[in-house]
């Protein structure tokens, strides 16, 4: 029943050969791994004006040259990560530069701070997503984390699907928020052209504006910058890409540049020329489609494709995560499972984890994650700066041609993201203050993680020094519940091996019941030794494990081994185990412990 419904949810499992089918081509994957720094459009220019705002609407002409800022670090960016994507070919982005050219610990910095970054993405794109769907419908506001669940549930079933077909069904939205923007952009600048437009809606540029600071004006900046987390997504990712890899990645890198540049540039200067003041219930996209083209059916596409961009913007994290955690898994800082791929050859434990802690931060912040947008931010320039530093070190070690030009372009990239983090973390301390604490913790996590899997390592080598134990012999001991079919069919397996002493263990909790079994025993087995333990306090467990304990001392002394033989019914339908105590099952996870004892259950399938 469970597997016809994965079936059904997730469709065949498909071969390893069929993985070069799973590859995407350019079209799909910028729609897929650029839907997240696309999405930013949506929110980067409001949170410039947000910072704008505390000083009066006169102030948001600023908003121009902090665009165009945010511009020429997007522009360093794309050229640093367009490098990046040629060194290092095989992907992990930020975690591989970092640990390759700074150290270990600056590349689990930076792989740790992505790995919660997707996460954010994931949790904070779909609310956004939710936000923009109750702006335009009002009633919907009360069901906020419930469609937000919905959505994270709806895109990791997509993903667990394969990305080829993820991709097939989720480029479609994303196009169509690009083309509903452009409509809107070259809309508006017509209005604006033919004087539809009054001018006196904003204040001119240079406008003497009383309070501003460069404090103030970097703090913008940091905000606005917040447009461009995404940007690393396609260099984790180039493994998903068709041959040439690193070619195909790099021109949509290009592309996705392109897109981001045109779309944040006319947000930026259409709500800034209407003088669009930003507000908590209506979003600065919603307002310049309202006072371009009313409340008709334009209105709500671009509405509907904005909230659709924004919960898309969530399949970029899918993409990246797995990617990102196989890396860190091969180096043994995480699990081994996110190495594993699923039915339809993705990284299914990856997109699963992905998707439960996503769900996990909507719920725990009532699907209002605005507040983590800082945070989501932080956790992206942080890993912007130790790459691009990364990468300077690179250029200086090895002086290939042309690095002098490459060093300078990832020496800028690294100045205006440190910046950016450090702007964060001194204008917006209160809400980016947690990564101080769960940096350190995932890293010292990954630590573990690392040193569990050398220790694990140096045991099971055949190179170590420490001898096996000779076995001379073997006692097996069966614990019995009444003279059955099971205990027959276990007593048999145990006879066809070659054992020294076999010893059936019957517990009674009243002395009648255990002169009735003894008596019944003796005539139905009575070349298999029975000993009874009788348990006045009614457990099973103590008397048991306490005969087990004596008998493998014993055994020890004379190099035997001791094998507890566990019998165990198998009902015919799974819901009739409910009807049944157990027992095989609890003493089997009270042995799995035990150091120098083996357990073998002998299952017996019940016919009805």
């Amino acid at each position: 029943m469970f597997g016809n419904l994965k079936r059904l949810l997730i469709g065949r499992p498909l071969k390893t050969t069929e993985l070069g089918e799973q590859k995407l081509n350019k079209t799909k994957a910028l729609a897929i791994l650029s839907s997240d720094a696309l999405s930013s459009v949506a929110y980067g220019p409001e949170q410039i004006l947000l910072v704008l705002v505390t000083i009066s609407a006169a102030a948001f002409w600023y908003s121009i040259p902090i665009g165009v800022g945010v511009l020429i670090l997007l522009l360093a960016l794309i050229l640093s990560y367009r490098q990046i994507i040629f060194a290092y070919p095989h992907g992990g982005g930020a975690y591989v530069v970092s640990k390759e050219n700074l150290g270990k610990y600056p590349g689990l910095v930076a792989g740790g701070s992505l790995l919660v970054d997707y996460i954010l993405t994931v949790a904070v794109s779909v609310s956004a997503g939710t936000d923009a769907i109750t702006s335009a419908f009002p009633g919907l506001h009360g069901y906020t984390v419930e469609i937000a669940v919905t959505f994270v549930l709806l895109i990791t079933l997509l993903n667990l699907r394969g990305v080829t077909e993820s991709a097939s069904v989720l480029a479609y939205p994303v196009y169509l928020f690009v083309l509903a923007l452009f409509i809107l952009i070259g809309a508006g600048l017509y209005q604006i052209v033919t004087g539809g437009i009054s001018p006196d809606l904003h204040s001119p540029l240079g406008t003497p504006v009383a309070g501003v600071s460069l404090f103030l004006l970097l703090r913008a900046f940091a905000s606005g910058s917040s447009a461009l987390t995404g940007v690393e997504a396609i260099s984790n990712a180039i493994p998903n890409f068709k041959a040439p890899a690193p070619s195909n990645a790099a021109r949509t890198l290009a592309a996705m540049g392109l897109l981001l540049a045109l779309l944040f540039s006319g947000i930026v200067f259409l709500a800034y020329y209407y003088g669009v003041t930003p507000k908590a219930e209506v979003t600065v996209v919603s307002q310049i489609a309202e006072h371009t083209f009313g409340r008709n059916f334009m209105y709500y596409f671009i509405q509907g494709t904005t909230a659709l961009i924004l919960i898309l913007a969530a399949n970029t994290g899918y993409s990246a995560f797995p990617l990102l955690a196989v890396n860190l898994a091969k180096d043994k800082f995480i699990p081994r499972m996110f190495t594993v791929r699923g039915d339809r050859l993705g990284y299914s434990n990856g997109i699963l984890f992905l998707g439960a802690l996503s769900i996990l931060l909507i719920i725990m912040f009532h699907g209002q994650t605005e507040q983590l947008i800082p945070l989501y931010a932080v956790g992206v320039f942080i890993p912007f700066t130790l790459s691009q530093t990364g990468m300077i070190l690179k250029w200086i070690r090895h002086k290939p041609n042309g690095w002098v030009t490459k060093l300078i372009i990832n020496s800028i990239g690294a100045l205006i993201s440190l910046t950016v983090s450090v702007m964060f973390f001194l204008t917006k301390f209160a809400q980016v203050w947690p990564v101080l604490i769960f940096l350190p913790l995932i890293i010292f996590a990954f630590h573990r993680i690392k040193k569990h899997y050398e220790a694990v390592g140096d045991q099971l080598r055949l190179t170590t020094c420490e001898e096996a134990v000779p076995i001379e012999g073997n006692v097996m001991i069966l614990p019995v519940a009444g003279i059955t079919h099971v205990v027959e069919h276990s007593i048999n397996y145990a006879k066809s091996l070659d054992v020294d002493q076999i010893i059936a263990v019957y517990i009674p909790f009243e002395r009648e019941d255990e002169a009735i079994f003894v008596e019944k025993w003796n005539k139905w087995m009575p070349d298999i030794r029975l000993v009874t333990l009788h348990s006045p306090y009614r457990s099973i467990l103590q008397p048991l494990m306490k005969f087990i304990d004596t008998v493998e001392r014993k055994a020890r002394e004379s190099s035997y081994q001791v094998t507890v033989i566990i019998p165990q019914f198998i009902p015919k339908k799974g819901w009739h185990n409910i009807l049944h105590n157990q027992t095989s099952f609890t003493i089997r996870a009270a042995l799995l412990f035990r150091k120098d004892v083996i357990v073998t259950t002998v299952p017996y399938h019940l016919k009805k």
